[in-house]
């Protein structure tokens, strides 16, 4: 029993790469190169916002692009993302907020 569950596993691990794949070739928004390792929160946000603007392929508000984008990298790196980047990142959320003049996250 415990051959299956190898076996199972390791099929699965090959069935969840789509997510690398995505960062790397989404068409939905056209991002600038290494966008999520820039230092600034602030950056970051204004690279995303650029970035839904200029999007015709996006499929909802440039908003909502951007922040699922930001949201989906962030959840993407899971554990492998250092405390520090997660809180850049994080900042970056309410940037984006800011810049899309939206209200604050509860």
């Amino acid at each position: 029993m415990a051959a299956a569950r190898k076996k199972k596993k390791k099929a699965k691990s090959k069935t969840n790469r789509w997510s690398g794949r995505v960062t790397r070739e989404s068409h939905a928004l056209a991002l600038e190169d290494s966008v999520f390792r820039k230092d600034s929160p602030r950056a970051i946000a204004a690279s995303l916002k650029r970035s839904a603007e200029r999007s015709k392929d996006r499929k909802s508000s440039p908003y909502r692009s951007a922040m699922s984008m930001l949201t989906f990298y962030i959840n993407r790196a899971g554990h492998n993302l250092p405390a520090a980047r997660k809180r850049k990142l994080e900042k970056a959320k309410d940037e984006l907020r800011g810049l899309f003049h939206k209200p604050p996250s509860p």
